[in-house]
């Protein structure tokens, strides 16, 4: 039998999946009407996470945030069965989550962070990618349980806080994302651009492709040999700015960009490879 604490959208998500293949799944939820919503799936509520856990031979969990996560841990233990394996899907604080692997393998409980970069539809049909990282005999037992929750499982290293870490950095990178995304339509918007035709650009224009060999540049630090000056990304900037002050459309991302650069102009640092800006972050 297995236990999920959490059936918000990710955590139903994978409560149906799990019936889906046959799985009996206790469901426990701090908004109890969410858990019972799950009843016409085959998933049997309880009102207290102890009693939801208990004979559990897994335990999940999809909550909020830290804080969340140790209470429900500490409401569930009493439930808690010999041997049973405890995994968490939230995404957490490295450190904290480093300090709760520790504390629960003092109490001989079994514990595992494995967030993921998933949403409810791939929660439901078992794709996207899920991340673990800890002991790697506690991962490879848990391996074939994971496993046929996600498309893709990823074994990030022996450090338990490095799941956190990483689900970290990917979050970062789509909200950066995001924001540029964002931008993109204002200016769009204040250059008299149609949202289609900004779609459209994305036909045949894919940035995605320039990541690895942008990170390689980033990562060697050769801003002597440019592929894009700072002074000319500097201009470049100046007409988005100015095309969006034209347009009475403020931009979100750029304005931190634009300080970044003008802060190495001033120290000569023109003719570099406008990543010079990140020099003070990397070193």
């Amino acid at each position: 039998m297995i236990s999920f604490l959490g059936t918000g959208l990710l955590g139903s998500s994978f409560v149906r999946a799990l019936i889906d293949r046959g799985e009996t799944v206790h469901v426990w939820n701090r908004s109890a009407d969410k858990a019972r919503e799950l009843v016409q799936y085959g998933a049997i509520p309880f009102d207290n996470p102890a009693d939801a856990v208990r004979s559990a031979s897994h335990v999940h969990l999809t909550l909020s945030e830290d804080g969340a996560v140790d209470d429900v841990l500490e409401r569930a233990s009493p439930g808690f069965a010999k041997g049973v394996m405890v995994v968490d899907h939230t995404t957490t604080s490295p450190a904290l989550t480093g300090e709760r692997v520790k504390r629960w393998d003092a109490r001989h409980v079994t514990f595992m962070h494995a967030p993921v970069f998933m949403g409810p539809p791939n929660a439901l049909a078992a794709t996207g990618v899920m991340m673990a990282s800890g002991d790697r005999a506690r991962f490879d037992a848990l391996q074939p349980h994971l496993s046929a929750m996600t498309g893709k499982l990823v074994y990030v290293g022996s450090d338990p806080a490095r799941a956190a870490a990483i689900k970290l950095l990917g979050n970062h990178f789509l909200v950066v994302m995001g924001a540029g995304l964002i931008d993109t339509l204002a200016l769009a918007k204040a250059m008299g651009v149609p949202q289609d035709e900004v779609a459209n650009l994305f036909e045949f224009f894919n940035p995605g492709t320039m990541i690895p060999a942008r990170l390689a540049r980033i990562r060697a630090a050769d801003y002597a040999n440019p592929s894009w000056n700072l002074a000319m990304a500097r201009k470049d900037v100046r007409l988005m700015t100015q095309a969006a002050e034209a347009g009475h459309v403020t931009l979100e991302a750029l304005p931190g960009i634009a300080a970044a650069m003008d802060a190495w102009v001033a120290k000569g640092r023109a003719a570099d490879d406008w990543t010079v800006i990140g020099t003070d972050a990397l070193e």
